[in-house]
């Protein structure tokens, strides 16, 4: 199976390597290459996951394409037929894992929407019967779902820092009264959209993060959308709460992580063959049960 860790394309000009993405400058709009690069816990492992940008690229589509009448998005194109004429060369690398994307301003924050009590949210509620300062009602177990609905900011840390929750009225403090209360308004409209989705086709979304920006003014939903990257996916059929639950995303890869004791600094550790292929067919679970489809 090929691995694309690292993208290296001469004659389009590269702006930025995230944990996951490449990005590239291409005329008027941005390439955004989904590599197969993992990180958890905000640190980059030294091995790739076969298929992960392909899967993670379909996924975002799906999910773009399901919520386009809530938001405008910044996609416009994953067709690499369609784009710009120097990105032809590099077409095999780029098909199925790449989106030619409008430019936007990205805001400061991400924008992370709660439907169960799991993770950090967890941790955070055994120890202050909150979650990110939200008062939460006493006696809930792990995985539980919550009451209702939690909008939870956090800040965009660099590649190997960890983000940082931050409360509504600290994201106010950064991007404005106006745009925080439309954000919030729409990230918990797209994930209520997005969950009864997902529960027809048996796959509970406990948790996602997204990100937003803004062209000319207007707010757009931009990078990935409701992904195993960015999302905790749980088979619905499994579902008990009052314990930690399977899921579909790369949890499995944090919770070997934490059975080794990883210190949750850079460098990463090396996997065994065992956890990169169970990680692997998680992936393709998540891409076939909500799509359909087979990773191209």
């Amino acid at each position: 199976m090929q691995v694309l860790t690292e993208t290296k394309f001469p004659a389009l000009k590269f702006l930025k390597r995230g944990k996951v993405r490449d990005i590239y400058e291409v005329g008027n709009y941005l390439l955004f290459v989904a590599t197969d690069r993992l990180s958890a816990f905000d640190v980059v492992m030294p091995q790739g996951i076969p298929y992960k940008g392909k899967i993670l690229t379909q996924i975002s589509a799906f999910w773009f394409d399901q919520t386009k009448d809530i938001i405008h998005n910044h996609v416009v194109s994953i067709n690499v037929d369609e784009f710009p004429a120097e990105c032809a060369p590099y077409k095999d690398q780029l098909r199925g894992r790449s989106m030619l994307v409008k430019k936007t301003q990205p805001l400061s924050v991400e924008c992370i929407v709660r439907g169960y009590i799991s993770g950090s949210g967890w941790n955070d509620y055994k120890n202050t019967g909150t979650i990110c300062g939200i008062p939460l009602p006493a006696g809930l177990v792990e995985s539980q779902k919550l009451p209702a609905l939690i909008f939870t900011p956090s800040t965009k840390a660099e590649v190997g820092v960890h983000d940082e929750n931050i409360s509504f009225d600290v994201m106010i403090q950064r991007e404005g009264k106006a745009v925080s209360e439309q954000v919030r308004s729409v990230a918990l409209s797209i994930f209520k959209r997005a969950s009864e989705i997902a529960e027809s086709k048996g796959i509970i979304i406990a948790d996602t993060k997204m990100e937003f920006g803004l062209s000319n003014g207007e707010l757009v939903l931009i990078d990935e959308l409701l992904t195993p990257d960015a999302s905790r996916f749980w088979p619905k059929a499994t579902y008990q709460p009052g314990k930690a639950q399977n899921s579909y995303d790369k949890q499995f890869v944090r919770d070997y992580l934490l059975s080794i004791q990883f210190n949750k600094k850079p460098p990463g550790p090396m996997m065994p063959d065992i956890i990169i292929e169970k990680t692997v067919d998680l992936y393709k679970q998540a891409l076939f049960q909500l799509t359909g489809k087979s990773v191209e």
